[in-house]
């Protein structure tokens, strides 16, 4: 059964970094692109980033251009979201997501997900 685990939240303050974790197990995901969707407290799930199968090509929301990076190490099945210069409103619940063709900020494109991590950051 393929599956997909968060790991890397907590919480900090204004200012520091987090990196988050995605381990992807019961199937091979290097061949899809994968992405970070996050979702605050009242409000919908919003894309954050995505990777290619290859890491060539990478999309962010505009709101984490220059502050968080993504990469996957396919050999781990594994895909990282480092996150820095954190900001309050960047609370939230980050959901790993895999199985899309190319890198989307659409929701719908992917098949997986992980059950979430919480990143709280304080001010």
């Amino acid at each position: 059964q393929a599956q997909l685990v968060e790991s890397g939240g907590g919480l900090v303050q204004a200012g520091d970094s987090l990196r988050l974790s995605c381990t992807g197990s019961g199937r091979t995901f290097s061949s899809y692109a994968m992405g970070w969707f996050r979702q605050a407290p009242g409000k919908e799930r919003e894309f954050v980033a995505a990777i290619s199968w290859s890491g060539g090509r990478i999309i962010y929301a505009e709101f984490v251009k220059g502050r968080f990076t993504i990469s996957r190490d396919n050999a781990e099945s594994t895909q990282y979201l480092q996150m820095n210069s954190l900001k309050p409103e960047d609370t939230a619940v980050y959901y790993c997501a895999a199985g899309a063709r190319a890198p989307s900020r659409w929701i719908g494109e992917y098949d997986y997900w992980g059950q979430g991590t919480q990143v709280t950051v304080s001010s």
